[in-house]
């Protein structure tokens, strides 16, 4: 899977949990901006493990690898099994 269909698959995700419309997701934009809350937030994770089948509790996962779909997608790239 592509660093770009990851991306796509987590801005589906992020309108789904947002309500937001997948059009005005911007792969650069910080999260918070995008209405992702602390509760949003743990739906996005179960969102991302579910759908990639990773394990995020034991990974590197640091909180600039959350910043942005950009940034997630990029360490969920280099962690796909």
């Amino acid at each position: 899977m592509t660093t770009g269909e990851i991306e796509k698959k987590l801005i589906e995700g992020i309108a789904a949990i947002t309500g937001k419309d997948p059009s005005v997701i911007k792969t650069d934009v910080p999260f918070h901006t995008l209405g992702i809350d602390s509760l949003s937030f743990v739906e996005l994770l179960v969102f991302v493990e579910k759908t990639f089948t990773i394990q995020l509790i034991g990974t590197d996962l640091t909180k600039k690898d959350f910043e942005t779909v950009q940034a997630l997608a990029s360490f969920i790239s280099k962690n796909l099994p």
